[in-house]
């Protein structure tokens, strides 16, 4: 299906954004280890990062839908470059990535946003599609170039990533110039937080928009927190180091492309919710990686894991920015939705901050995180089809 020409101009761009936010990840757990910093600090880094999501979750919004969202887009990767700079010339690595979260915040809403600006509702699942699929690969580079330029120097990465962020402000600046959507009427605090409750509450109570927000918030707070886990479990049960340990993440990542390539060739915007029961399968495989000791075995299984996950998020998450846009607004849904799935995202990599502080044993680890997202993904599938049976 052909896309307009803007979307590829945005999509080179959101890839290096992608590509810079995930190496930098690796490189600032790699520069906590050489700080000698407690191995809990590690999954910290992304609390600091996503609390930016939640905080600023009125404002971004309305940011978002107020200009031209290539140019929300420009102002939010120069936020993001100056954080990454501020980690090179010494700032800790908390704190610096905690402003890579502002601006990766304000840039959310805009490049999911804009899709529906750019694009008609038929081509939504694509144009997720080719968003989550460019994502995915840049997660994949990000963690294989953060993780071995990082066990060579993470001072080296960082300089290479920081120029990235340059590069991806420069790509901002061709996306094209749209009429403004939905601005805010008024600038007062207390009305554009009683806007941002009124857009959560209106979301949360379209039956379309409740099961789309639980599952994506569900997906990126587990699959945020995946990556560590399988970072720390790969380093512990296979003997890994970390750049290869890294590497192993990209299994799980190719799996999601693959899985967003066969959700966005068969699954349309009407049947999106047809694949809820691909999470319970997900959370199946999650809890047997605590019996696999052998790397194919566990690259393989990451690899189907990634599949589902691309496979039911992508429609959801196309469902999601439709009713989001009907009801309130592209920027206002992104943000909702930025406010939920962070808040996943800081819950669950909280709890297992906790459990790594409690030093529980990390096959544990694994089997807790697959059944709460078994027990999470049965009850939303439940609870939709209740929905659907009661005429709600």
């Amino acid at each position: 299906m052909k896309m307009r020409k803007g979307f590829y101009t945005l999509l080179v761009a959101q890839f290096l954004s992608a590509l810079a936010d995930n190496a930098l990840l690796f490189a600032a757990i790699a520069l906590l280890g050489q700080m000698s910093a407690p191995d809990w600090h590690k999954p910290l880094l992304l609390q600091f990062f996503v609390i930016s999501y939640i905080v600023l979750a009125p404002f971004v919004g309305s940011f978002a839908d107020a200009l031209p969202k290539g140019r929300v887009m420009f102002i939010a990767n120069a936020i993001k470059f100056v954080g990454s700079l501020s980690m090179l010339i010494g700032m800790p690595p908390l704190y610096a990535y905690g402003i890579v979260g502002v601006g990766a915040a304000a840039y959310s809403p805009a490049k999911y946003g804009i899709l529906t600006e750019l694009l008609p509702p038929e081509k939504l699942v694509n144009a997720n599609g080719w968003m989550e699929g460019s994502t995915v690969i840049a997660i994949i580079l990000g963690a294989i170039i953060g993780g071995k330029l990082a066990s060579f120097s993470p001072q080296i990465a960082i300089i290479i990533i920081t120029a990235i962020y340059l590069i991806a402000a420069g790509f901002n600046m061709f996306i094209p110039k749209l009429p403004i959507d939905h601005a805010i009427p008024k600038k007062n605090l207390w009305f554009i937080l009683s806007d941002f409750y009124q857009s959560f509450i209106a979301l949360w109570r379209d039956p379309e928009g409740q099961v789309s927000l639980a599952v994506t918030t569900l997906f990126w707070g587990a699959g945020a927190t995946l990556r560590l886990v399988v970072v720390a479990w790969a380093i512990v049960t296979l003997n890994f180091t970390f750049d290869l340990a890294t590497q192993l993440t990209a299994a799980v990542a190719l799996g999601v492309a693959l899985g967003s390539v066969i959700a966005a060739r068969y699954i349309t915007l009407e049947n999106s919710v047809k694949v809820l029961p691909a999470g319970i399968i997900m959370g199946l495989l999650v809890m047997a990686m605590a019996w696999v000791t052998e790397w194919h075995i566990a690259a393989t299984v990451l690899f189907i894991i990634g599949i589902l996950s691309g496979f039911f998020v992508v429609p959801l998450n196309a469902l999601l920015q439709h009713r989001g846009h009907l009801l309130i607004g592209a920027g206002h849904s992104i943000a909702v939705q930025n406010f939920n799935e962070n808040l996943g995202i800081l819950i669950l990599s909280g709890g297992y901050t906790l459990m790594v502080k409690a030093n529980l044993h990390i096959n544990y680890i694994v089997m807790i995180f697959g059944l709460f997202v078994i027990v999470t993904m049965t009850m939303i599938n439940r609870h939709y089809r209740y929905q659907i049976k009661s005429g709600i």
